[in-house]
């Protein structure tokens, strides 16, 4: 009985905290600054009366909040700058103030789900701890998995690119023709780039902006290659081809370490989450028992030593079977 009240109110306050920011989504898109902001500015570019002389920028800026007064705060915090460069290299169209909201959220879900179980405070605060990380880990995990796309789509444009070098088009006409042949997500990041470069930025500009979004080392080789072309000259479809075939070759070396290290990586991760499953199953069949190692002062002890040990075993399995390449 316990349990289903307990969930009932979880998904209670879900429904409520969905409700409200679907209410204030609604709010802002309708009648809020933004909306007012866009109205104004169509009246001002259709020449209709009203406030003359607005001057609108070209320059893009990333919002980190819908609301104006927290998204001038959200500025001035360095952290807020590295949250939306991680949004920005997994694709995520999330704002920085959203993902606070959200990492806020699943503090309180967690926190109110561990009351549910006897446990200590600090073992309380260690899980609303790793429930505020748990959407940082979901944007680090969905900029892996977009960033290994983008390694694996190189080679093909890097040929692409030569090719169409070779037949004739500039490296502007190249970049539209790249942004509207090859597949997601490599082709928006040169549509992006080109757009860029349309407005009025700077090649070598539009093309570290590009490098900054895409944070791998193939991709820099490429631009720098590009750029350096264009600085003394010399036949950039051939170095695009060799870069390709690096690429490749690098991508296939990459391949095969993997599969070597696939035990390795397999044994941190049972090794890694087997005591947490073990203590979870112990706390459901029989809590008396497991409840020792946060009643007694000595349980409490070997918890934090064995917190430690796991934690330090973690990382030194992850330093041997992450290998650099």
């Amino acid at each position: 009985m316990d349990a289903v009240f307990y969930a009932f109110a979880v998904f209670l306050f879900a429904a409520v905290i969905l409700a409200i920011e679907g209410a204030y989504l609604w709010w802002m898109g309708t009648y809020g600054a933004a909306a007012r902001r866009v109205a104004r500015r169509l009246q001002v570019m259709s020449g209709s009366s009203g406030r003359s002389g607005e001057r609108i920028s070209i320059l893009k800026q990333r919002p980190y909040s819908r609301n104006e007064a927290f998204d001038r705060v959200l500025h001035r915090i360095p952290l807020a700058h590295r949250i939306d460069a991680l949004l920005v290299q997994a694709g995520s169209r999330t704002t920085v103030g959203q993902f606070l909201a959200w990492s806020f959220g699943c503090t309180v879900v967690v926190g109110i789900m561990s009351l549910a179980w006897p446990l200590p405070v600090p073992a309380r605060l260690l899980l609303a701890v790793l429930g505020s990380c748990m959407p940082w880990f979901l944007v680090r995990r969905a900029r892996q998995r977009r960033l290994i796309r983008l390694e694996q789509q190189l080679p093909e444009a890097a040929d692409f690119i030569a090719r169409a070098l070779r037949a004739g088009h500039s490296f502007s006409n190249v970049l539209q023709i790249v942004g509207a042949e090859l597949p997601e997500p490599l082709s928006g990041e040169f549509r992006i780039a080109r757009e860029e470069i349309n407005y009025g930025v700077p090649m070598n500009e539009a093309l570290h902006g590009m490098a900054a979004r895409i944070p791998l080392t193939d991709l820099r080789y490429l631009i720098i290659a590009v750029l350096i072309q264009r600085e003394s000259g010399g036949n950039l479809a051939e170095i695009l081809g060799n870069i390709s075939q690096i690429i490749r070759a690098r991508l296939k070396l990459v391949a095969h370490v993997r599969v070597l290290s696939a035990e390795g990586r397999m044994s941190a991760w049972i090794l890694g989450l087997l005591p947490f499953a073990v203590m979870g199953t112990m706390m459901v069949s029989s809590p008396e028992y497991v409840s020792m190692l946060w009643t007694d002062p000595q349980g409490v002890r070997l918890l934090w030593y064995g917190l430690g040990m796991i934690a330090f075993g973690f990382v030194w399995l992850r330093k041997i079977i992450r290998i650099r390449i």
